[in-house]
């Protein structure tokens, strides 16, 4: 008798713990209902990216010494380092660099493990294209540095600190 009262409790402390935890994700889903939505007048209003956002990759040509850490490090092979070793200086010279971006996934380990820093993230986020072969850039595409959103004078940033979202919000009347 004292085991199976000992289990209804069990049972009903449990039931009571469950209902409260789908009561608190209810909670949490009508305090989003009650938001107004944000419209950002995309391309005269970009978002500022996050200090740790991971873009479009820079090359730079002159540090690259052709070691392909980076291909080896790419989880899909993607980078195509094209070389040729000159024997009389017994070094690799670097012909080509590419990056295919439609199949890229943005991961950071070529940035993370290149040994000369020749690659690196920029806040680029504005891959579009309707080829999808425009998305390959060699070293020439890779090597161009974007324009900071920031500092372009034709883009209204929006912060995603509290301050700029406010001003945001009042100007457009949310």
């Amino acid at each position: 008798m004292f085991p199976m009262l000992t289990q209804f409790l069990n049972s009903g402390q449990q039931t009571i713990r469950a209902t409260r935890y789908i009561g608190q994700g209810f909670m949490i889903t009508l305090s989003h209902a009650n938001r107004l939505p944000v419209t950002i007048q995309y391309p005269y209003e970009k978002l500022i990216t996050s200090e740790r956002f991971r873009g479009r990759i820079h090359f730079e040509f002159d540090k690259c010494i052709a070691c392909e850490v980076c291909v080896r490090v790419c989880p899909i092979d993607l980078p195509v380092v094209d070389w040729k070793l000159e024997t009389n200086i017994r070094k690799k010279r670097l012909f080509n660099y590419s990056i295919d971006f439609g199949i890229c996934i943005f991961c950071g380990n070529c940035v993370e493990y290149c040994p000369t820093n020749c690659l690196s993230m920029t806040e680029e986020y504005e891959l579009s294209t309707y080829d999808r072969h425009e998305l390959n850039y060699n070293q020439i595409a890779l090597g161009r540095l974007p324009v900071s959103i920031i500092d372009d004078s034709t883009i209204r940033t929006i912060s995603s600190n509290s301050q700029n979202l406010e001003d945001f919000l009042r100007i457009h009347k949310i």
